[in-house]
């Protein structure tokens, strides 16, 4: 059963352009999939979708097989949690203490259970040392671990990232991506959805999907669709490094079909 299903889906904000353009995919339990595209192609627009800050103008969004409908969004949309790529404007509470505890204050939770639940989450994300900071004094890397924090402690059974790790520098990047990669190696009732420009977390995910223009033109395995050099040209990206390396090695007849640096190494030694 999917987790996640899009039929025909179409959306426009003046009812003229579609933004989306008759997409349908669909996501299963515990998968890992980036939605990859050039700016524009309608990435984030269809994450806002999903999540219910936009009206879609014609198809079906189902959750877990029942389709989403007025009566029962709020029920169904709970079950989502959206990660922006601003870090600085998801900072709501004084401390990372109190941000991580703000989604669980809005439901209610029971304040003598809280901190367990805070606590719990901030270790997950390696934030538990930094409880007591305030955001000032965090880098982008760290707000954005807060983020998925608070996220993670109303139990989404739908993690969506919009571009989570674009506006960080690398070191920022590479911790968000190990916690990314983490969450899905560990939590395996975990949907997670990226919205990426970020080749390397997409190389992490079980599936890609291309947008463009609204379109959905390409889906597939990460060591299928990333190794298509025309597309990712098409779209500005360039292929993950360890793919031009694999790629000038064989340029050199170097027998090499790897997934990581190491197995490239390997495949060289074993060449000589």
């Amino acid at each position: 059963m999917s987790k996640l299903e899009i039929k025909n889906l179409t959306f426009s904000y003046d009812n003229k352009i579609n933004v989306i353009d008759d997409i349908s995919f669909k996501v299963e339990k515990g998968q890992f999939v980036s939605i990859i595209g050039h700016n524009g192609s309608g990435k984030s627009t269809l994450a806002k979708l999903i999540v219910g800050l936009l009206d879609k103008n014609n198809g079906q969004i189902f959750f877990d097989n029942e389709e989403i409908t007025k009566k029962n969004m709020v029920r169904l949309q709970s079950k989502t949690a959206l990660v922006f790529q601003n870090p600085d404007n998801q900072f709501i509470g004084a401390t990372v203490e109190d941000d991580i505890a703000f989604g669980l204050e809005n439901i209610n939770f029971p304040h003598e259970k809280m901190q367990e639940e805070i606590e719990r989450f901030a270790k997950e994300v390696g934030m538990f040392e930094y409880l007591n900071k305030e955001p000032s004094n965090l880098s982008g890397g760290q707000k954005q671990r807060v983020a998925i924090a608070g996220a993670l402690i109303l139990h989404p059974e739908i993690l969506i990232l919009d571009e989570a790790t674009s506006m960080l520098d690398p070191k920022g990047k590479a911790t968000v991506r190990r916690v990314i990669d983490r969450l899905h190696q560990e939590k395996k009732d975990l949907t997670i959805i990226a919205i990426t420009h970020d080749i390397d977390e997409a190389m992490l995910s079980d599936e890609v999907l291309v947008l463009s223009r609204g379109k959905l033109i390409k889906k597939g395995s990460p060591k299928i669709v990333l190794r298509d050099e025309e597309t990712l040209r098409s779209l500005r990206l360039d292929m993950p490094f360890v793919y031009r390396l694999e790629k000038g090695l064989k340029s050199l007849g170097i027998k090499a079909k790897a997934e990581t640096v190491d197995q490239l190494v390997e495949d060289i030694w074993a060449s000589k």
